[in-house]
Formats: C-alpha cells, structure tokens, sequence
C-alpha cells in the first residue's frame, strides 16, 4: 500500500446521538453527530415516536379533524335532503291517491 494517502484512523472515536446516548467506535474521524441511535429508534425500542420539526403532524391532524368534521356535515345535509324528498313524493302520492278515489 502507498503510504500517507489513507486517513488517520481513530478506534477510540466519540459518537453523540441527539438523545443524549454517547458511544465509542471506530472511525476516521475523532467525534460524530447523529440524530437516532439504536436507544432511541423506535425499531430498536418498541416506542412510537414522531420526529416533528416543522409541525407538519400537527397540520395534518388539523386537516384530518377538518375533514372529518366536514364529511359529518354533508352525511347530515344529505339525510336531511332524503328526508324532504321522502315526504315531497308521499305528498305526490297522496294527492294522486285522492284524485283516484274521487
């Protein structure tokens, strides 16, 4: 192998994971910075967990509760406009009924 072209390997380098957890591994460079580790993957842990930086879950649910509010209110407008039909043609069939008759 050629000499001084391979970086400095460090076996002792310092990894620090968002979560707090800090672990010895090897690698070219002396400290790393992630942002999940096996303590704190839901993977690894079992949890659920949601990474939220920008507050697009709190969007989504917002537009979900929207949503839903909103399709409650046209089932509502649709049973109520049922209704109406419903009677509107017992009327028309009552009045039919009685010309029969006459």
């Amino acid at each position: 192998m050629k000499k001084n072209i391979h970086p400095t390997y460090y076996p002792n380098a310092k990894t620090t994971c968002a979560c707090g957890a800090v672990f010895v591994i090897g690698s070219t460079q002396k400290e790393t910075a992630v942002e999940i580790c096996s303590q704190c993957h839901p993977f690894y842990t079992g949890k659920k967990k949601t990474l939220d930086t920008t507050g697009r879950v709190d969007r989504f649910n917002k537009i979900a509760k929207k949503s839903a509010k909103l399709k409650e209110e046209i089932q509502k407008n649709k049973a109520a406009r049922l209704k109406k039909e419903k009677a509107k043609n017992t009327k028309k069939e009552e009045s039919k009924i009685s010309t029969v008759k006459k």
